[in-house]
């Protein structure tokens, strides 16, 4: 899943997802107060534009130039909000302790022996801020055999709260149904979500 991958996928259609922030950004976003929000893995940019029509100010990050380019082009009004970054978190992290949101949502970020990716991510949390990572229950799924990707292969929210020390603490861990309809083509019915505060 490099950037030609990302870039080909975007293009195979006009437009990729359905143009709306995801339920669970909504459900735990929208009681905080804007600050500085990092959106890993924003696409064409739904969840960076409802964060900055709310105040937020975004570093809105993704592989795809493509994607990127499209969300960037219905920015609107809200252009100067919004900083639409390519960048691959496994190769550069984020800026450390600069972040009052870090979220991401579905982002399938590849498993490391060391989890340097992972702990860029946590890291770019600033003391007090808020933690959100969402995933896909693995329950839903088809078998391993009928798929063409590992999924065990990409951390899971379930993951991560292993690799969160005393600095945090958990608010969130659980699966719940979706909010919205599964994507076309999939089984995702449930969300597994983990949201956690960074202390200090």
């Amino acid at each position: 899943m490099d950037a030609q991958f990302w870039d080909d996928m975007y293009r195979s259609a006009d437009q990729l997802h359905s143009g709306n922030p995801n339920g669970v950004l909504v459900t735990e976003v929208t009681d905080l107060p804007p600050g500085q929000a990092l959106d890993v893995g924003c696409g064409e940019g739904a969840d960076a534009l409802w964060l900055a029509r709310r105040g937020w100010r975004v570093t809105a990050l993704d592989i795809s130039r493509t994607a990127l380019d499209r969300a960037a082009a219905t920015a609107g009004e809200l252009s100067g909000r919004v900083a639409w970054t390519r960048t691959d978190l496994t190769v550069t992290p984020p800026p450390a302790a600069a972040f009052d949101l870090v979220s991401a949502q579905y982002f399938p970020l590849p498993r490391q022996p060391e989890h340097t990716a992972l702990r860029g991510l946590l890291d770019a949390v600033a003391p007090g801020g808020t933690l959100l990572f969402v995933g896909h229950d693995l329950a839903d799924l088809p078998p391993h055999e009928e798929l063409d990707f590992d999924p065990d292969a990409y951390y899971q929210p379930g993951d991560v709260t292993g690799l969160l020390g005393g600095d945090w603490t958990v608010e969130i861990n659980e699966t719940r149904p979706r909010t919205a309809p599964a994507p076309p083509g999939t089984h995702h019915a449930h969300d597994t979500v983990l949201r956690a505060r960074r202390l200090r």
